[in-house]
């Protein structure tokens, strides 16, 4: 009696093995932190290499600064408000550059690395394609006021790097605004590499 007690057991003990093994093998090891790959580390003077951005602000009475902030993220801002200016006239340019980090995957995957969580940030933007482009590139433009009052965004991924370029002015011309926020974010890519 005992032995077939015993035999039972390590019968039931194999088959418990044996599926536990496959089970294991099935799943895949868990990823662990150090197998994401982190978000690389942009200059500490990025919104400075971005050059002169005059150009797409009124003329202002004071040099106004094109600030950073964010150490992961980095956000260049400056803004010229109507307030300010002898007439009718305002602008804003808002520059984010996101070096994407990799991602944990779903079970049994491996990482997401950072090129691929880039291109998802990209794609989650509906906004229109921009043909001709040496990276992918989105823009949306919202006009107001008999379009003199246009509120431009692009967004470029490139590699790991997404940036996108909010430009609000007025007046302005659409056109040429358009390829100044383009050239901005290209400016903003090449000099985060």
């Amino acid at each position: 009696m005992a032995s077939r007690l015993v035999r039972g057991t390590a019968i039931a003990s194999g088959i418990a093995a044996v599926a536990g093994l496959g089970i294991g093998f099935a799943a895949g090891e868990p990823v662990r932190a150090k197998d994401i790959a982190p978000a690389r580390k942009l200059p500490a003077d990025l919104c400075s290499r971005l050059g002169d951005i005059s150009i797409l602000l009124p003329a202002a009475t004071t040099p106004v600064p094109f600030t950073q902030t964010g150490a992961n993220d980095v956000h260049c801002q400056a803004k010229v408000d109507e307030s300010t200016q002898p007439a009718y006239t305002a602008a804003t340019v808002d520059v984010t550059i996101t070096p994407q980090a990799g991602k944990a995957p779903g079970a049994g995957q491996p990482p997401i690395p950072p090129e691929v969580a880039a291109k998802q940030a990209f794609e989650r933007k509906p906004w229109d394609d921009v043909e001709d482009r040496p990276y992918p590139t989105r823009s949306h433009v919202t006009g107001q006021a008999g379009g003199q009052d246009w509120l431009i965004s692009v967004l470029v991924q490139r590699a790991d790097i997404v940036v996108q370029v909010d430009y609000k002015a007025y007046p302005v011309e659409r056109e040429k605004a358009e390829q100044a926020v383009l050239v901005l974010a290209d400016r903003a890519i090449w000099e985060s590499k």
